[in-house]
């Protein structure tokens, strides 16, 4: 999960595995594979790296053939 900010400045948290794609048209939209929206107030770039750290923290980033590595040792 991520927490972002609507416009509003009210903050909720958002399950990072559903998200489809983020952009910004100036304002960030997230759509999520379900097909629901979300604008928020943090950019394209905080959100890619908080969906980063959540997935390093789910162990979704940690295997080696997926970080680019040959051989496991």
């Amino acid at each position: 999960m991520i927490k972002v900010t609507r416009l509003n400045r009210t903050t909720f948290t958002l399950n990072a595995l559903y998200i489809e794609k983020i952009e910004s048209f100036p304002d960030t939209t997230i759509t999520l594979t379900t097909g629901s929206k979300y604008i928020v107030l943090d950019t394209v770039e905080e959100v890619n790296s908080r969906i980063i750290e959540f997935y390093q923290a789910v162990q979704l980033l940690s295997n080696p053939h997926t970080r680019g590595e040959e051989d496991e040792e």
